[in-house]
């Protein structure tokens, strides 16, 4: 299944696809939303998402198709390569992330590579995630109260991000995020997140 809001993208990639002779698109899907459906109806073996698209983004639906059916295997094939769009789409469960500037034998490649379960992704992904996966965030451990998870949190709130952009960047829903807020304010203890991001940058040493 090919999903993308791009028509003439889809179509570029459905062409190489129909030209490998070990696959078949079994559909295409415009949005989030739909593609959601057409993996309800269809169970594809391979899903590729893009990570943009209207009424459901492609981090929200991979997510739900895992949930749903963990059988997919999702690749995500995009323009993006920032560390929250990377990071976020990972924790799908994704098995591969690779760029639209991939030429055919990247593609096919990489559609085998998540069909047999092995996990792939673009050269310059693959450093943005051993960077972001290796980024010390030190000024936290002064939080030792809190998980790695909180941690994380707590680091995008210290951003300014809000809980709908926190959400975006760690793959989560909006109540989720929410319920992690809660936790990690209780925990630290702050009355707010002014208080809180006033206590990590007391952590890096300043007011």
């Amino acid at each position: 299944m090919i999903a993308d809001d791009h028509p003439m993208y889809r179509k570029g990639v459905r062409t190489i696809l129909e030209t490998a002779g070990d696959m078949d698109v079994v559909a295409e899907a415009t949005n989030g939303a739909e593609a959601l459906q057409r993996c309800e109806e269809l169970k594809p073996d391979v899903a590729l998402v893009d990570i943009r698209m209207p009424e459901m983004n492609g981090v929200e639906a991979a997510r739900r198709m895992k949930e749903r059916h963990p059988g997919v295997q999702i690749l995500f094939l995009t323009m993006h390569q920032d560390d929250a769009s990377v990071m976020a789409a990972m924790r799908t469960g994704a098995r591969g992330y690779i760029l639209k500037d991939a030429d055919r034998d990247e593609i096919l490649r990489a559609i085998r590579a998540v069909a047999a379960g092995e996990a792939i992704f673009s050269g310059e992904v693959a450093t943005r995630m051993i960077d972001y996966a290796t980024r010390p965030f030190t000024h936290l451990d002064a939080f030792p109260q809190l998980t790695a998870r909180e941690k994380e949190v707590l680091h995008w709130i210290a951003e300014g991000a809000s809980n709908a952009q926190i959400g975006e960047r760690m793959g989560l829903s909006s109540k989720t995020v929410s319920n992690y807020v809660t936790i990690v304010l209780n925990k630290l203890p702050a009355a707010d997140r002014t208080e809180a991001i006033r206590l990590v940058e007391k952590s890096k040493g300043g007011w």
